[in-house]
């Protein structure tokens, strides 16, 4: 029997976790024939060698060229399946996660089922996320207005079954028709906002995101590393986000409102701030590889 879903996964410097993901997967996957493809990003500590031990996966080297390119690459190097599980490094899902998942993406319609996700210590982790807008520039999800924050922080929203405008993207089952018509991620982001911009667009032509209760998984988060230069990429592809989908008066107050976010974390003590506030208003600071020309408002 050929592989109905095709578990992909991208590294690097992933050495400490990538080993506890696949040991988690075959109880994930219960009965479920599959097949794990991973593509190392230019790892420069133990990964490679690591996976290379390995018998349980696929492993396709390449140069860093961002999250999106490294998750296409893996879809390309798969076997044809009915279905795409989208993998950090850094998670292992629990017992008949994938069966489970699987449920509810055979629905019609349905393009992408996320998992309840937990943190290490294993509270719950707030992957729901709302569609970003001005108003949602501020990160005011303490308000519990759901016109002021992006992310979903009431518990009692994660406890049944519902549709949602998109989730963060460390586990996410995909239909591979819908992985198709979107022709996969879009990787002018490199970094941060590609899964956004792929559950938007896959609203935008029909194909819903469902969360679900009834499957779990843990989310170490960060384990990677994180460094002004990545948050600099998280802010700069949301302005560029807003840029694409609502165009460029929209992108200006958007960017405006980063500004004002930016500096007031700044003053709070979030160092990394400072010189994302430097990139976003000077375009030469910005980390190449998001393509930046010398135009102050991302494209």
């Amino acid at each position: 029997m050929g592989a109905e879903v095709a578990a992909v996964v991208v590294t690097y410097n992933s050495e400490r976790h990538v080993g506890a993901l696949l040991d988690s997967l075959p109880a994930a996957f219960g009965d479920v024939p599959y097949v794990t493809v991973v593509v190392d990003n230019g790892s420069t500590d133990g990964t490679l060698a690591l996976l290379r031990g390995r018998g349980d996966c696929t492993v396709v080297e390449s140069v860093n060229d961002g999250y999106g390119a490294g998750m296409n690459r893996a879809v390309r190097h798969a076997p044809e399946t009915s279905a795409v599980l989208v993998l950090n490094p850094d998670v292992e899902l629990d017992a008949e996660a994938v069966p489970r998942m699987l449920k509810v993406l055979r629905r019609p319609g349905v393009g992408v089922v996320v998992p309840r996700t937990r943190e290490e210590d294993g509270s719950l982790s707030p992957t729901l996320r709302r569609t970003p807008t001005v108003a949602r520039a501020g990160g005011l999800s303490f308000t519990g207005l759901p016109m002021l924050a992006e992310r979903i922080d009431d518990p009692r929203e994660y406890r049944t079954e519902r549709t949602v405008d998109w989730a963060v993207g460390a586990i996410w089952l995909v239909d591979r028709a819908c992985y198709d018509e979107l022709g996969g991620f879009d990787e002018s982001y490199f970094l941060y906002s590609e899964e956004t911009d792929f559950a938007l667009r896959a609203w935008d032509r029909g194909w819903a995101s469902v969360y679900t209760p009834e499957a779990g998984g843990m989310h170490v988060g960060g384990a990677s590393g994180t460094s002004h230069a990545t948050h600099t990429m998280q802010m700069l592809n949301r302005v560029r986000l807003i840029r694409r989908r609502r165009g460029t008066g929209a992108a200006w107050l958007y960017y405006g409102a980063t500004l004002l976010v930016e500096l007031r974390r700044g003053l709070l003590g979030h160092r990394a701030s400072w010189p994302t506030l430097r990139a976003l208003l000077r375009p030469s600071l910005r980390p190449p590889v998001l393509g930046a020309s010398d135009a102050v408002l991302p494209r």
